[in-house]
């Protein structure tokens, strides 16, 4: 490893598994000082475990304003700034549309939208001058998507965020981008068809690839290394796919 990170303070919501574990994992290994939030204790703990070097976990639901607070005080008291902020904690579930209920609407909306909306503004009075804001966006959100229409209409919100959060915090030369994989193979994707058919979903994303595979975490980490690092800076709101080629051909 580079060390590319050394001295940097990182923040990655949803960081208990899947892409978000992956990132955290990566940052503390190129020497970032990690604080990942969960949802649940005995996974936070274990991810923390993981994730090794100087690693915090806070149990907090980024769609909750006051658990978003209860995580900024922690990093303030025990950091004092954030240098790379990674809004990764979202989700989402399968519906057709006539199937669509309220529930799933505002379930995907509040974790994808309000908790990158609350976990950005929330970070703003820590964010170092100069430092960098990875939202997490998919590929879903520049293609249509069977059963999958709320999920992807919140992954196109965080796109355009990145463009205006970009303008409004040119000032203090943070910079804001989303980053935008493809299928990966993680907990959350498998989870999202009973798991007899898992590997039946996998398989049918890496036919639909350029590809041919779907993604391991560990390449979205990269690319996530890529946007908090000197080597991106000259990169501002802009989108990184990541995605085996899944929206671009």
């Amino acid at each position: 490893m580079t060390q590319v990170l050394a001295g940097k303070v990182a923040v990655i919501t949803g960081g208990t598994s899947g892409i978000g574990l992956a990132i955290a994992q990566r940052y503390a290994a190129e020497g970032a000082r990690v604080f990942v939030t969960g949802r649940r204790q005995h996974a936070l703990d274990d991810a923390v475990a993981t994730i090794g070097g100087d690693a915090t976990g806070v149990l907090a639901d980024a769609s909750k304003a006051d658990d978003v607070a209860a995580l900024f005080d922690v990093v303030r008291e025990k950091a004092g700034r954030i240098d790379v902020l990674v809004a990764n904690a979202g989700g989402g579930s399968f519906a057709p549309l006539g199937a669509i209920t309220e529930e799933q609407y505002h379930d995907t909306f509040d974790s994808n939208v309000k908790g990158t909306l609350l976990t950005v503004q929330g970070s703003l009075p820590l964010l170092a001058d100069g430092a960098s804001v990875v939202l997490m966006s998919s590929s879903s959100a520049t293609m249509g998507g069977a059963a999958f229409s709320i999920y992807a209409a919140s992954k196109a919100a965080i796109r355009n965020f990145a463009r205006s959060w970009a303008l409004d915090l040119k000032e203090r030369g943070i910079r804001v981008n989303a980053l935008a994989p493809g299928p990966t193979r993680t907990p959350g994707l498998v989870g999202l068809v009973p798991e007899d058919q898992q590997q039946g979903l996998l398989d049918t994303f890496a036919s639909e690839l350029p590809s041919g595979r779907v993604a391991a975490a560990s390449e979205i980490a990269a690319a996530a290394l890529f946007l908090a690092s000197p080597d991106s800076s000259f990169v501002n709101g802009s989108e990184l796919a990541a995605d085996g080629g899944h929206a671009q051909v």
